[in-house]
């Protein structure tokens, strides 16, 4: 199932995110629940739950039926670097 998912993300998503400066990146595919990272523009835009959701997700489910779920994950320490906070 994950080169499903995969294969759906590079052809499918990722191009329509990369117009308007955002991209995604597939960080695991367990039980049906699909877990990305979204980077560029998309990361931290108020709308990137609409995105996932709305889009990811539902594009996800229609091609990939097994898919139940999509999570979007976010590493702080590529945000903020080791032994950092976000406060």
């Amino acid at each position: 199932m994950q080169e499903k998912v995969n294969e759906v993300i590079e052809k499918e998503i990722r191009p329509l995110l990369a117009m308007d400066g955002g991209s995604i990146e597939l960080v695991s595919v367990e039980n049906g629940v699909v877990k990305v990272r979204l980077s560029g523009a998309c990361a931290g835009c108020p709308m990137s739950q609409y995105t996932l959701v709305n889009f990811v997700e539902a594009t996800l489910k229609e091609k990939v039926p097994e898919v139940k779920e999509v999570i979007a994950v976010d590493d702080f320490k590529d945000r903020f670097g080791p032994g950092r906070s976000c406060y």
